[in-house]
């Protein structure tokens, strides 16, 4: 900047000696207004959804005729994001992030200015025209949960219920219903149920039962039971009443801390259908109707009140060790996880 105003003091020098002094004073003003044209400015905003929530990961472009190429950035965690050293004059700006309409926004920038633009309110309805490459909210689900359908532990353990997408689509009622009957007729899960019954008889639990192949059937019977009311209260029943998403959102990325906090987090906080955290009341509420529930066909000896939460407890602590399993475990030993998106595969569809 030194350099900049001492190049332009020796010009102005030069122009004093060899011109008038009206002609030097118009020359002058020609030359400072240009310099002041040339001051950049900067264009700082927030992205927030229509209930005011931030959303975090948006693109942001601007554009200008002056400002080639244009500018891309993506909002931070806070939803903001800042241009710095725009050219000034007349800009756009193009804010578009995945289940969201895009929105446009034009303005003028002042020479040095810090252009403050208002918040950017981002609504739900055509985005997945623009964005999901011409599917419904849906469609897009539909087409992740078939890509989820496909991942099994050792290529034969379900494991249905985790997205590796960073941004999945929310799934209706329906879908969560049909999830939940996936997993519950599943063969793997008719397996681990009956091999669940065999360490059960092994080791005598709930003798109540007796031993012999009346025993094993009726251990096999309850850990089946208690596999099909915790799938169907806690990813079904309950995520459609409360709109909550019954997944686990596998994080992949971060320090080990962070990873870890998230999974033993996920047990206790789930994200909204509107992608908002929230208690995980579908969760919570599922363990304990499904502990309540077989009190209707466990052993006298194993019933009550107080079983019943003590057993709630047990699964909502037994749900985030899993979740720990799958942060750091898990995906490495299912083949067909992936991260890609299958509602862009056919971009021949289309906007």
């Amino acid at each position: 900047m030194t350099s900049c105003l001492a190049r332009l003091g020796g010009f102005f020098l030069v122009v004093f000696l060899l011109v008038p002094g009206i002609a030097y004073t118009q020359q002058a003003g020609d030359q400072t207004a240009a310099a002041q044209q040339q001051m950049t400015g900067s264009i700082n905003g927030t992205v927030v959804d229509t209930s005011g929530a931030v959303v975090s990961g948006a693109k942001v472009r601007l554009t200008s005729k002056d400002q080639v190429p244009p500018q891309e950035v993506v909002t931070g965690s806070n939803g903001s994001y800042t241009f710095a050293n725009v050219t000034p004059g007349d800009f756009q700006v193009i804010v578009t992030a995945a289940s969201f309409a895009p929105k446009t926004f034009a303005g003028m920038l002042q020479p040095g200015q810090a252009f403050e633009a208002p918040p950017t309110v981002l609504g739900a309805g055509e985005a997945n025209v623009v964005v999901q490459v011409g599917s419904s909210v849906a469609e897009v689900a539909q087409a992740q949960i078939k890509q989820q359908e496909q991942q099994r532990v050792i290529a034969f353990v379900p494991n249905f219920y985790v997205t590796y997408l960073p941004d999945p689509a929310p799934m209706n009622s329906k879908q969560k219903f049909q999830l939940a009957w996936k997993q519950s007729i599943d063969p793997g899960s008719f397996v681990l149920a009956g091999a669940l019954a065999g360490v059960e008889q092994w080791q005598n639990y709930y003798s109540g039962y007796g031993q012999g192949a009346e025993g094993y059937a009726k251990r096999f019977g309850a850990s089946y039971a208690d596999s099909v009311t915790s799938t169907f209260f806690g990813s079904g029943i309950f995520p459609a009443l409360f709109k909550q998403d019954p997944r686990y959102f596998y994080r992949g990325t971060g320090s080990k801390r962070s990873r870890f906090m998230h999974a033993v987090a996920s047990a206790v906080i789930a994200r909204g259908d509107n992608k908002r955290l929230q208690p995980n009341y579908s969760g919570m509420l599922g363990a304990l109707a499904a502990s309540g529930l077989s009190n209707t066909y466990y052993p006298k000896n194993e019933r009550g009140v107080g079983l019943t939460f003590e057993n709630a407890a047990v699964g909502i602590g037994t749900t985030a060790a899993i979740n720990v399993l799958q942060e750091f475990v898990v995906r490495k030993l299912t083949p067909n996880a992936s991260k890609s998106d299958p509602s862009r595969a056919h971009p021949s569809k289309g906007l």
